[in-house]
């Protein structure tokens, strides 16, 4: 099969790339290998005769509006031309808790997203993930003010990279399920107390505060909203076998 990876130079994408290379035809299409979802460049070449599209795409910005346009404008570019070239499934890469996280900016440009799939008549899969372990350090980032790092106590289930890689491959050589299936780690955490196992593993000099009202990318947690309902795949990789190699600890 050939198989479209949007995306497949980043975090999740170049993985997949590799799991499913040496069985398939695989493009990583990415804006550094001429294909840009954006403006269109290199899309119609890369989908020529392309049986599956899988988008791990992300907005270089999570502000409102520049991430509102880029999954916008890349779904309106690349859903047509995938119909056009005869695609027959689509799947992409979500997040747990989209639908429930809609005060947030990032969130409301990824139900754009989702509801563009299932309008486009493409069979189409989405996956439906828990944040990534490599998520650690970015959540430290934009929760940190005055010296501390303010999360709420609500429950997370981070997955590895590569067990979300894997999910993925799979699901490319898998019939369309035409709905979203859910996809976690094997472990449930309060958002507080993993991020503290993240930080004393790091050796970062930052303190915890727990607040049932912090926000979480602009929108405030109910206990359970990061967690799958009903995940049809948990990875194996458990957190603290993870952070402890050196090349995972940023």
């Amino acid at each position: 099969m050939k198989i479209v990876i949007i995306g497949g130079t980043g975090l999740i994408g170049s993985q997949v790339v590799n799991l499913l290379k040496n069985e398939h035809e695989v493009i990583a299409a990415s804006p550094n290998t001429g294909v840009n979802t954006i403006t269109g460049e290199g899309l119609e070449e890369a989908l020529k005769d392309a049986n599956i599209v899988i988008d791990v795409s992300n907005s270089p910005s999570f502000d409102d509006e520049p991430v509102m346009n880029f999954f916008k404008t890349s779904n309106l570019n690349l859903l047509p031309a995938e119909k056009r070239a005869g695609v027959q499934h689509h799947i992409a890469l979500s997040v747990v808790g989209t639908d429930q996280l809609q005060e947030s900016g990032y969130f409301r440009a990824k139900q754009v997203q989702e509801n563009l799939i299932k309008e486009s008549g493409i069979p189409f899969t989405i996956v439906h993930a828990t944040q990534f372990f490599e998520f650690a350090g970015g959540i430290v980032a934009a929760s940190t003010s005055e010296g501390k790092v303010k999360l709420s106590d609500a429950f997370i289930q981070p997955i590895a990279s590569a067990d979300v890689a894997a999910f993925l491959a799979k699901t490319a050589t898998a019939k369309p399920a035409n709905k979203i299936l859910e996809i976690g780690g094997p472990e449930r955490f309060q958002i507080d107390e993993w991020i503290k196992q993240y930080i004393l593993s790091t050796q970062k000099s930052l303190e915890v505060e727990t607040d049932v009202n912090a926000p979480y990318s602009g929108a405030i947690l109910k206990k359970t909203t990061l967690t799958p309902e009903n995940p049809v795949y948990l990875g194996t990789t458990e957190y603290k076998t993870w952070i402890v190699k050196p090349e995972n600890k940023r």
